[in-house]
């Protein structure tokens, strides 16, 4: 019975490389954005002379929105990886060029994707506010209370994590 616990308990935790494929999807789904990023950048240079400065800001916004996309799945990749599949072996002998890997626990992780939702819908909000004249109102009140509720979110995110944190060293002072 124990040589079957064993075998069981190998697969189950041999199982947690099948997430890779998902990171690997990640990677390319990384790329593929990275495309539809340059090709808005292109598409917004080309026409630098064209675009008045609201048209501008927006197509700025529209960047800075793609580049805090691609943050938040470049961070779920690595901390996924590291938190759930292996660590990277490179990361200790290149602390300089990678000092943020194994620093991100899987409570700090849901607070900085968290917050990185808050920042999108932020920036998404924003645009709707700079084109408020294309939009009905009930519309702009609904995304606005999507946005809070983001934020509701984050802040409760935090809270409860900070309060989890406050928790275990207290635990831990118990048991010292």
């Amino acid at each position: 019975m124990k040589s079957l616990e064993l075998i069981i308990e190998r697969i189950i935790l041999s199982s947690r490389w099948i997430l890779v494929v998902f990171y690997i999807g990640l990677v390319a789904a990384l790329a593929v954005y990275a495309v539809s990023f340059a090709y808005k950048f292109l598409k917004i240079a080309s026409g630098v002379f064209e675009l008045d400065e609201a048209e501008m800001i927006l197509a700025m916004l529209g960047l800075i929105d793609a580049a805090l996309v691609a943050s938040l799945i470049v961070m779920v990749m690595i901390s996924g990886y590291e938190n759930f599949v292996s660590r990277f072996d490179e990361a200790s002998e290149a602390d300089n060029e990678v000092s943020f890997l194994g620093k991100l626990d899987s409570g700090s992780l849901k607070i900085k994707v968290a917050s990185s939702i808050v920042a999108i819908s932020s920036i998404h909000l924003l645009q709707v506010f700079l084109n408020a004249d294309q939009y009905e109102d009930g519309k702009i009140m609904w995304l606005t209370l999507m946005h809070l509720a983001f934020v509701a979110s984050a802040v409760m995110l935090g809270f409860l994590e900070k309060l989890m944190s406050v928790t275990s060293k207290n635990d831990l002072k118990d048991k010292g």
